[in-house]
C-alpha cells in the first residue's frame, strides 16, 4: 500500500508525513470560514480525542518499538526507555516554563512562560505550537526507526502514527482559529494564526528523522523521548482542558472522545503496522 512511499529517503519521507498532519491543522482551523463559535462540548471531546489518539500512540507507535529496539542492542531496556521517556517530559516541561503561551479560556494575565506584552492571539496559538512540537518529533523519529530494519518499526507503522496525529490535529486547528474568530479576527486572519500552529510539525519531523538516521544508537531513547514528550502534553494540557467544567455532561463527552481517540489509534496501529 505504501510501496510508492518508500521510495524516498526516511527525512523525506517524515517531511511528507508531517505536511499531511499540517495540512489536517489548516483544515481544522479553515472551519472558521463556516463558524465563529464552537460548542464548549464538542471542543471537549475533540481535545478529549486528540489526547486519547496521543497516549496510544505514545505506546504502540513508540515505546514499544523503543522497547525492542534497547533489548536487541543489548541495552539495559527498562533503563532505556525511562531515561528517554522522562528525558522527553523535562524537555517540554522546560519549553513550558519558557516559551510564553496562554491555554483557551483562559485570561491573558493567566498566560504561561517567560513574561511578554504579546497580543494575547499570538499566546494562544503558542499553546497550540506547543503541543505540536512532540507530535512532529514523534512522526520524524518513526520514519527514521522505520528506515532502520527493525521488525518492530515498520513504514506502514510510522504512516499509522502520520494518520493519528494528523486526525487529532483536526480538532487542534479549530481550537486555535475559532475562538480568534469569536474574539473579533477576521475568518482570513483566524484561519491564517490556525493553520501556523501546525508549521513546527515538519520541522520537528526532519529534525527527529535526521537524528535517528545519523546516530542509530540513539534510536531507542528517540522514540521513548517522544513518547514522554507527548504524554507529558497530554497530562499537563490536553487533559485538563477537556475537563475543565468539572460535573458538567461535557466532561464526559471529553472522556469517551479519549476512549474513542486511543481505540482508533490502537487499530491503526496494530492494523496498518
Amino acid at each position: 500500500m505504501f510501496e510508492w512511499l518508500a521510495g524516498f529517503p526516511p527525512a523525506s519521507q517524515a517531511l511528507i508525513g508531517t505536511l499531511f498532519t499540517y495540512g489536517v491543522t489548516a483544515l481544522g482551523a479553515g472551519l472558521v470560514f463556516f463558524f465563529k463559535t464552537i460548542n464548549k462540548a464538542v471542543l471537549n471531546s475533540m481535545l478529549g480525542f486528540a489526547a486519547g489518539v496521543m497516549i496510544a500512540a505514545s505506546f504502540w507507535s513508540l515505546l514499544a518499538p523503543a522497547i525492542e529496539m534497547s533489548t536487541d542492542q543489548g541495552q539495559i531496556a527498562w533503563l532505556t526507555v525511562a531515561i528517554g521517556f522522562l528525558a522527553g517530559g523535562l524537555f517540554l516541561w522546560l519549553i513550558d516554563k519558557l516559551l510564553p503561551h496562554l491555554h483557551i479560556g483562559l485570561e491573558k494575565n493567566q498566560a504561561e512562560g517567560i513574561k511578554t506584552s504579546w497580543q494575547r492571539s499570538i499566546l494562544l496559538v503558542l499553546a497550540i505550537t506547543l503541543h505540536n512540537i512532540p507530535e512532529g518529533l514523534a512522526v520524524g523519529v518513526a520514519f527514521g526507526a522505520a528506515a532502520s530494519g527493525i521488525p518492530s518499526a515498520s513504514l506502514a507503522g510510522a504512516v499509522a502514527l502520520a494518520i493519528g496525529i494528523g486526525l487529532q490535529n483536526f480538532p487542534e486547528g479549530a481550537a486555535v482559529a475559532i475562538p480568534l474568530r469569536r474574539e473579533g479576527f477576521s475568518r482570513k486572519k483566524a484561519f491564517l494564526f490556525g493553520q501556523a500552529s501546525g508549521l513546527v510539525e515538519p520541522i520537528a519531523g526532519v529534525l527527529g528523522a535526521f537524528a535517528v538516521i545519523s546516530m542509530r544508537a540513539i534510536l531507542p531513547y528517540a522514540l521513548a523521548f517522544a513518547a514522554g514528550a507527548m504524554i507529558y502534553v497530554v497530562i499537563e494540557e490536553l487533559i485538563p482542558e477537556a475537563q475543565n467544567n468539572r460535573g458538567g455532561s461535557s466532561t464526559d463527552l471529553a472522556t469517551i472522545g479519549c476512549m474513542l481517540g486511543f481505540a482508533v489509534m490502537m487499530a491503526l496501529d496494530v492494523g496498518l503496522g
